[in-house]
C-alpha cells in the first residue's frame, strides 16, 4: 500500500528542472545585465551615463555552480582563456552567483533569434565575402536572450577587446529592431533604434539594413554550437 502511495505521489511531482534550463535568459544586477543563452554568457556593467566593462565566454554546469571560461574581458585581458567557478542558485525569480543577486528580465522568450551567433560573411560590392571560420581567434559574437542582445568584437589569441554594444530587441514581421542601451565606442549612439530585415534558416541568420553609421549592410551570422 505504501508503495502505491509513493508511486502516485511521484506521478504528480513536477520533474526536476536542471540549473542550465532555469538559468537561461537575461538577468539584471544592481550594476548591469547578464545574458545566458545556450552554453554562452555575457555580462555588461553600464548605466545611462557610461559603459564600464564587459566579460563573457562559455560555461558548463556543475553541482550548485557554473564553471566559466572567459573568451573576452574588457578590463582584464589576462582572464581570457582562464576558468572560474561561481556558486549558482536559483530562488524563484532571483539568481545568486557568488552571492551577487540578479533579477530575471526574461526566460529566453519570445526569442526568435535567441542564441550565441558568430559573424560569418558580409556583402561587399555585390558579392559575399568568404565565410569566417568559427575556429578563427578573431570573433564578432552576438548573444541574444528573449528580449536582450549584445554584440562583442574580440580576439581570443591576442586577448584584445575591440568593442561592444547592446540593449533590447524585437523580431516582428521579419523585422529585427535593436534599441541601444550601451555602446563602448560612442556614447552618443545610446538611445538609437536600428531596424533590419532578417531571416533565420536553421543555424544561419541573414541580416540586412543599415549600420549605426547609416551605411547599407547585408550580413550572415552562424549559430554557435
Amino acid at each position: 500500500m505504501l508503495y502505491i502511495i509513493v508511486l502516485i505521489s511521484n506521478l504528480f511531482t513536477p520533474p526536476h528542472t536542471t540549473l542550465s534550463n532555469d538559468i537561461q535568459g537575461a538577468w539584471q544586477s544592481e550594476n548591469g545585465v547578464l545574458i545566458i543563452s545556450g552554453n554562452y554568457f555575457s555580462y555588461s556593467d553600464y548605466n545611462s551615463e557610461a559603459f564600464h566593462y564587459t566579460y563573457g565566454g562559455s560555461f558548463q554546469e556543475a553541482k550548485n555552480s557554473i564553471d566559466l571560461t572567459y573568451e573576452f574581458h574588457s578590463n582584464d585581458s589576462e582572464k581570457v582563456g582562464t576558468n572560474e567557478s561561481k556558486s549558482a542558485k536559483i530562488k524563484g525569480k532571483k539568481l545568486l552567483l557568488n552571492d551577487v543577486e540578479f533579477s530575471r528580465m526574461d526566460d529566453g522568450s519570445p526569442g526568435e533569434l535567441k542564441g550565441a551567433w558568430l559573424f560569418s560573411s558580409r556583402e561587399r560590392d555585390g558579392e559575399m565575402s568568404s565565410p569566417r571560420s568559427p575556429d578563427e581567434s578573431r570573433k564578432t559574437m552576438k548573444i541574444l536572450s528573449g528580449t536582450r542582445f549584445q554584440w562583442i568584437a574580440y580576439d581570443t589569441e591576442s586577448k584584445e577587446f575591440m568593442g561592444t554594444g547592446g540593449g533590447t530587441y524585437t523580431t516582428i514581421d521579419s523585422k529585427y529592431t535593436e534599441n541601444i542601451d550601451f555602446f563602448s565606442r560612442d556614447q552618443t549612439r545610446v538611445g538609437a533604434s536600428l531596424e533590419f530585415e532578417f531571416e533565420r534558416k536553421d543555424d544561419a541568420w541573414d541580416h540586412k539594413g543599415f549600420s549605426s553609421k547609416g551605411d547599407p549592410m547585408y550580413e550572415i551570422w552562424r549559430l554557435r554550437e
